[in-house]
Parts: C-alpha cells; sequence; structure tokens
C-alpha cells in the first residue's frame, strides 16, 4: 500500500492536463500569450517609472520616460532577436525571412540587454541625462517583464528544463517521455519575482537611487547571477548541448559571468562614492611647521 501510494506520489505532472494555450483566439487571429507578456511588462514599467519620476531626485523628466519607452522596446526586440541568431542559432543569419519571425526559435536575454542598452544610449545623448543614473531607473522596472516572460514561456511549453525525479517534475509534450524540471518557472521566480522585490524594496525603502550605479549594479550582478544559477536545471538549446557538455558550462552562463563581475564592480563603486547631496569628506590639512 505504502509503495502504491510512493507511485502516485512519483507520478509526474503532465503539462497537457493543465489545459494551458500559447494564446487566445479572436476572430480567426491567435494572439499570443509570449507577445502579451512582452507588452504587460513593458506597459507596468512604464507606468512604474512615471510613478518613480515623481519621487525626489528623479534624473529626468516624463518626455524621457516616453522616449525610452518607445526606443527600449525597440531594443528589447530587436537585440533580443539578433542576440539569439548571434549566440544561440547563427543559421538564421542565412535566412533573413526567418530571422524577423520573432514566434519561430525565441529570444535572447543578453541581447536585449545590449538593445536596451543602447536605446538608454540614445535617449541620454539626445536629452543630455546621466546615463548611469537613468540606467538605475530603468533597472528597477525590467523584472516586470522577465517575470511575466518566464511564466508565458513556461505556458508555451517551450525552454523546459533537464530530465529529473522531482516531486513537481512535468513532462513537456516536445520533450519527450522523461519528466524535467520546470525551468521556466524557476526563472520567472529568481528573475521575476526575486529581483522584484530586491529592487522595489531598494529603491522604495532606501536611499540607494542617491547612489549612481547602485541600482542598475545589483540588478546586473542579481539578474545574472540567477539566470547562471537555472542553467543547471534548464535543458541547452539542441544546437548548443555539444558546447555545454565540452565546456562544461551552458552558454548562457558564460554569458552571464562577465554581466556578474560587471554588476559587483559597479555596486562597489557606487558605495565607495558619497551619495549625492553628500559632500565628500575633506582631506586633513598638514600639521603647522
Amino acid at each position: 500500500m505504502l509503495a502504491a501510494a510512493a507511485d502516485t506520489a512519483n507520478t509526474p505532472i503532465h503539462w497537457a492536463d493543465l489545459g494551458l494555450r500559447p494564446g487566445i483566439d479572436i476572430f480567426g487571429f491567435t494572439l499570443r500569450f509570449y507577445s502579451l507578456a512582452y507588452l504587460a511588462g513593458i506597459v507596468l514599467a512604464y507606468f512604474h517609472l512615471t510613478k518613480m519620476l515623481k519621487q525626489p531626485g528623479a534624473p529626468m523628466a516624463q518626455r524621457h520616460a516616453e522616449d525610452l519607452f518607445f526606443w527600449c522596446t525597440l531594443g528589447i526586440i530587436i537585440g533580443g532577436r539578433l542576440g539569439y541568431a548571434t549566440f544561440y542559432e547563427p543559421s538564421l543569419w542565412a535566412n533573413p525571412d526567418q530571422l524577423v519571425q520573432l514566434w519561430n526559435g525565441g529570444m535572447s536575454f543578453h541581447g536585449g540587454v545590449m538593445g536596451v542598452l543602447l536605446a538608454i544610449a540614445w535617449v541620454c545623448f539626445r536629452g543630455k541625462l546621466n546615463f548611469i543614473r537613468v540606467c538605475d531607473y530603468i533597472s528597477v522596472n525590467v523584472a516586470f517583464g522577465m517575470l511575466f516572460g518566464r511564466i508565458a514561456n513556461f505556458i508555451n511549453g517551450e525552454l523546459w528544463g533537464r530530465p529529473t525525479d522531482v516531486p513537481w517534475a512535468m513532462v513537456f509534450p516536445r520533450a519527450g517521455p522523461l519528466p524535467r524540471h520546470p525551468s521556466q518557472l524557476y526563472e520567472a521566480a529568481l528573475e521575476g519575482a526575486l529581483m522584484m522585490v530586491i529592487m522595489l524594496s531598494l529603491f522604495w525603502l532606501t536611499r540607494a537611487r542617491y547612489r549612481p550605479g547602485l541600482l542598475v549594479g545589483v540588478f546586473t550582478a542579481g539578474i545574472a547571477a540567477g539566470r547562471f544559477t537555472v542553467e543547471f536545471f534548464r535543458e541547452p538549446d539542441e544546437q548548443l548541448a555539444e558546447f555545454a557538455a565540452s565546456t562544461g558550462l551552458s552558454m548562457g552562463q558564460w554569458l552571464t559571468l562577465p554581466m556578474i563581475a560587471v554588476g559587483l564592480g559597479m555596486a562597489a563603486w557606487a558605495l565607495s562614492r558619497p551619495a549625492i547631496g553628500q559632500k565628500a569628506p575633506r582631506a586633513p590639512a598638514p600639521d603647522a611647521a
């Protein structure tokens, strides 16, 4: 009887039994949850940034937030897709028609980050804004999109994890019969929910906004560390499985290591400097002869 109960307890969850669908059908058109996730994350980030700009010490005006909303959206889409083609699926460069099919293949987190940084740099150049301080404010809002995006990956039944026998293991239809880690939910928790709590707490409950580079440093190191950790449970992309086996780390992990170093360096640099509005300590006067 106990053996039967144990077998029942270890029965993996079948993703197909959850009744999830990749989108909503509206008059013959499928509105995909992945697209909705990006839209929800960007819109929520915009409204929260607007609220942040009403607080003392904001490095930009509302009109700059509107520019950032437009350019960062382009940066996420273009950078994410080009990053995926560069790091994960180089064959897409030889097929431009497939390269523009955002729904076919995926997006790269690291490419999206680079696209957003270029977008921020462009807005700062045009508006003569402090690049690091604007990055601080943007970094507080990125986790919204990460949370929704990873949940959308789970709903789509994509980017599954490695085979496992943990009680919450799931069988994904396109991943064979083996139960696997629902690594999409791990990423939603670490890169989304946890980073959201950390960044919102730092902004609203501390004076971190007055130390240029601290918020973006914590975000960069934190989200990269979360991605590095989840990669141990995530199945490498099929075309990069041999690369991961030969190097010991996945492509995603190699790409996050510089991010962790840069993030920690920025946070240390920010903490070593006086906060905005705080005068640097004066060097003691030399003793009179």
